[in-house]
Parts: C-alpha cells; sequence; structure tokens
C-alpha cells in the first residue's frame, strides 16, 4: 500500500525544481495525496523544461517506482503533490483469459506521457469498474469511450500520436484526466459506488451487469 502524505502547498512560492528535489530526496515510494487535495482538483501546469534532464528522468523513476509498489497501472504527478503535465502507466495486465477478453485488458509496456492530450475515436462506449490510488478504497462504474487517440510527447521529447483501446484506452483516460483536475468519480454512475470488500464479495465479475442490477443503476 502507498502511504498517504501532504504535499507542498500549491501557493507555496518555491521553484517547482525545488520542490520536486525536495519530494525526490525522501527515501521509498512517493506519499500519495488522496482526495481532498487541491492539487488533485487543478489543472496542471504544461511541461516546459521546468526540470532539466536529469530531475525529470529521477522523478519518472519515483513515479514508476511509486505506482509499482501501490499496486497500481498509472500515476500522474498531481498524485504525489506535483502540479505538472506528466504521467506514467503500465499494466502487465495479470487476468484469467475470460476478463482478458471482455475487458480488453491487454498487457501495456511502460510508458511516460507529457502533455498528454486524448480524443476518443468512434462513438463506442464501455463501461466498467474503476478505482484511483487517491481515491483508496473504492470502485464505481465509469463510461469512456471505448477508443482514444493520445497526443503527447515521451520522456525525450519526442512526439507520441498512438490510437489506444480496450483497457489501455481507460487507462490513458484516467490518467490524462488527473492532469485537468478531473477524479475518476466526476465520471462514475455514484449508485455503483463499492468498497473493495463488497467488490471482493459481490461484484468481481467480468461486466458490471450483476451490480447494475443490484444497485439500481442503468448500463
Amino acid at each position: 500500500m502507498a502511504r498517504s502524505g501532504e504535499p507542498t502547498p500549491l501557493s507555496d512560492p518555491m521553484p517547482l525544481s525545488d520542490r520536486v528535489a525536495e519530494l525526490l530526496s525522501r527515501p521509498g515510494p512517493l506519499p500519495i495525496v488522496t482526495a481532498g487535495d487541491p492539487v488533485l482538483r487543478r489543472a496542471a501546469e504544461p511541461f516546459d523544461g521546468q526540470l532539466d534532464v536529469a530531475l525529470l528522468a529521477r522523478l519518472v523513476s519515483a513515479l514508476r517506482d511509486t505506482m509499482r509498489a501501490a499496486p497500481g497501472v498509472g500515476l500522474a504527478a498531481p498524485q504525489v503533490g506535483i502540479p505538472l503535465r506528466l504521467a506514467v502507466i503500465e499494466d502487465p495486465a495479470p487476468v484469467p483469459d475470460e476478463i482478458r477478453e471482455v475487458r480488453g485488458r491487454v498487457p501495456l509496456p511502460f510508458r511516460v506521457l507529457v502533455n498528454p492530450v486524448y480524443e476518443p475515436v468512434g462513438p463506442a462506449r464501455a463501461a466498467f469498474f474503476e478505482g484511483c490510488l487517491s481515491v483508496p478504497g473504492w470502485q464505481a462504474v465509469v463510461a469512456r469511450p471505448a477508443e482514444v487517440r493520445l497526443l503527447a510527447l515521451d520522456e525525450h521529447g519526442s512526439p507520441v500520436d498512438e490510437v489506444f483501446t480496450g483497457w489501455p484506452a481507460r487507462i490513458v483516460q484516467h490518467e490524462t484526466d488527473h492532469l485537468d483536475g478531473t477524479l475518476y468519480l466526476d465520471r462514475a454512475e455514484l449508485r455503483s459506488l463499492s468498497s473493495n470488500e463488497a467488490m471482493a464479495q459481490r461484484w468481481a465479475q467480468p461486466t458490471p451487469a450483476r451490480a447494475a442490477e443490484g444497485l439500481g443503476f442503468a448500463l
């Protein structure tokens, strides 16, 4: 489990590079801020060289290590208190074949997304339970575009223009939303909100159809 901590206040006049260096001076996984912290509700600052190459690489490495330790399949810089338009994603997809097929959850290699934006490709949408490291202990059903086009830069400044489908598309949307100050709960069917315990006991099926019937919401 990742640790929860108090980020540097957004009003702190400390330069962003100094704030990142201070954060990275702590040992172990970075503290993950949780819902209620203003940094999660404000649009992040586009990356434009605020961090030098070495410091950016250290931040990327720390985000990766923190994501894996949590564990999670994505982590955005605001989730560790840094209001910068940067996120990392990765999903080894260790799931049964039935879930893999229904959800389109295929392995997603480690990626760094700098200044990402996405747009839907086609009208198809998919609704599944979703969780968030910044909203620990809960999950809810979110309907999202089933396919998206991602425009971004990688950690080396090279352009990314790629189409994602299935679960990787969901991960891209979730993490990019964080950079716009949006939590998955803003897009969720709130009648579906379930604790992790309830999910394990009642709703851990490949689709949320049984949960929709039992909790009284439409898919």
